[in-house]
């Protein structure tokens, strides 16, 4: 393509993006966005990057105004079950719960620690609370909103969690429980010693969590729903789930990729049963998970995300927001486990999106509705990913994803400049293995 091309090509894109850019102004046009939502029972919020202060904060004013003026009652988040339940149990007063929300954040020590434990959700958990004790009752038949992990990491949690419910409740699934827990001891907790035992050397528990969750299943449909059999249901999908994973994850390609989006979808549907004909859920999580992934170069990997999978949904009417930054600050490690630092995000890429919505803006924080769109957007553009190991200075070799972005999100906000996350102190963190 000829030079004069390329040219006409990025003003036509800039021109556009122009006409559409809305100015936050503060938060003060987020109703804009509110009322583009529309009808939607199910509204994807990401972010560019896990250690970013900004996305939180837009996310939790969006959730607000969607909980209080449409009836959105889940919130969903790209976090361990278990640790995330301990917060559900506080936002809805539940018998026994933490007596703050800094408290009920105790058990997010897996690192990275900051996604979750850190400032703005503990303000979040905190107005989530009010809410749920101004606008509930005992007699209320509006259920309050939750709070709830719907990924898969805590393989030993989850397994510890159902073996505890079923001794309460004096099930006989419990020796079978049992057993299945048995099978993953020699691993002494160790996700990547039971992902080379079980993938590469084909001594996996698959066969006795296959078994245990038969019986769970079971076991649901004969009992009431309630908060409790919600805990344990999904507390064995992170176990038959997590063990896929870590099994499928030493063989490399995209397997345990899907498996864990696969899951997250699961997870949230499962909530949405619980809640009922007036479920209405509110997902945050990373943009590589809730943008389409067929508008990216993910699709031609076999990959698959949490955002195509609930669009491909004819029962749910989904809304997808990405969110991104020009530069900034974000929180982040320099390789796994590494200590947290605050590190500087550079300005975007020349001719990426995070340049042409800088310009658009001219500077200013903005939103763009991109559902009706003209060709114009539709062309494949570079949008950065920070994953929660980064290194600044490596940036423009592996966190740009081709991405066509009127199809990957319905909406976009635009942080033009932004601050890093205040972690909460923690215990000891324990590495994990994602990268997004």
């Amino acid at each position: 393509m000829s030079t004069n091309n390329i040219q006409s090509e990025q003003s036509a894109y800039l021109k556009e993006l122009n006409a559409l850019f809305i100015p936050l102004d503060g938060m003060e046009n987020l109703d804009r966005m509110v009322n583009a939502i529309g009808d939607a029972d199910i509204v994807l919020l990401g972010e560019a990057s896990h250690g970013t202060a900004d996305f939180y904060r837009y996310r939790a004013e969006l959730s607000k105004r969607l909980i209080a003026n449409k009836g959105f009652n889940i919130i969903g988040v790209e976090g361990d079950w278990p640790a995330a339940y301990r917060l559900n149990r506080y936002v809805k007063g539940m018998v026994g719960s933490d007596s703050s929300a800094s408290d009920a954040l105790g058990d997010f020590t897996r690192w990275p620690t900051w996604m979750w434990a850190n400032t703005d959700i503990c303000y979040f958990a905190e107005w989530l609370k009010e809410h749920n004790a101004a606008n509930h009752t005992e007699s209320s038949e509006r259920p309050k909103v939750g709070f709830y992990g719907i990924d898969m990491y805590s393989l030993w949690e989850s397994m510890e969690a159902i073996i505890g419910y079923l001794e309460e409740t004096k099930s006989p699934q419990l020796e079978q429980a049992r057993r299945t827990y048995a099978c993953f001891d020699p691993y002494s907790k160790d996700h990547q010693s039971y992902g080379i035992a079980a993938g590469l050397l084909s001594e996996s528990c698959e066969n006795e969590v296959v078994e245990l969750l038969k019986q769970m299943q079971n076991r649901r449909m004969a009992h009431p729903a309630s908060e409790e059999e919600l805990n344990a249901e999904v507390n064995m999908l992170v176990t038959s789930s997590s063990e896929a994973y870590y099994r499928t994850m030493v063989r490399g390609g995209p397997e345990s990729w899907n498996v864990r989006d696969k899951h997250m979808v699961e997870s949230l549907k499962r909530i949405m049963a619980y809640y009922g004909r007036t479920a209405k859920a509110i997902v945050w999580e990373h943009n590589t998970h809730i943008g389409d992934a067929r508008a990216t170069d993910m699709i031609q990997d076999g990959m698959v995300n949490v955002g195509q999978l609930l669009r491909e949904d004819p029962e749910h009417r989904v809304f997808a927001v990405g969110f991104g930054t020009y530069q900034g600050e974000v929180l982040a490690g320099r390789a796994w486990g590494d200590p947290v630092e605050k590190m500087i995000v550079p300005p975007g890429q020349p001719g990426s999106w995070e340049d042409y919505m800088h310009r658009a803006g001219e500077g200013r924080d903005g939103m763009v509705m991109l559902s009706d769109t003209s060709s114009v957007l539709h062309k494949s553009i570079g949008h950065r990913a920070i994953g929660v190991v980064y290194n600044p200075d490596h940036e423009r070799y592996g966190n740009y994803v081709p991405s066509n972005m009127a199809d990957r999100y319905d909406a976009f906000i635009h942080i033009d400049r932004t601050t890093a996350l205040q972690p909460l102190p923690v215990h000891q963190p324990v590495a994990t293995e994602a990268l997004f």
